[in-house]
């Protein structure tokens, strides 16, 4: 019962990072290592596959094994949340943009901050 659990747990923040990939305020990486996560204790062959993902496994590896983010996925990560940052404030104004803007100062400080 517990592996089915945690294999649904899994596809939803396979489901979650994918939704990330195409929108710039919500993240990709953090959702695939919730589902990585999730996947050594429920189903090792998709745990596998998402580590042997040419595009996002060695990202998954990185934080994984050396608690790294790359360079260039700071740059993106922090790119796409002021683009949703600016995007917030053409749209909804004041206060959702200080919301907006607040997460992308303490977000974009702690990524920033991690190893490369």
């Amino acid at each position: 019962m517990r592996r089915h659990i945690y294999r649904a747990f899994g596809f939803l923040a396979v489901g979650l990072g994918a939704i990330g990939a195409f929108l710039p305020i919500m993240p990709t990486v953090p959702f695939l290592l919730l589902a990585v996560y999730f996947f050594a204790r429920s189903s090792p062959e998709l745990e596998k596959k998402i580590l042997d993902h040419p595009h996002w496994g060695p990202q998954v590896l990185d934080w994984r094994e050396r608690r790294a983010i790359s360079r260039r996925a700071k740059t993106m990560a922090i790119g796409a949340m002021a683009t949703g940052a600016v995007f917030t404030w053409f749209t909804l104004g004041a206060p959702w943009y200080y919301i907006s803007l607040a997460i992308l100062v303490i977000a974009g400080s702690w990524i920033a901050t991690r190893n490369e």
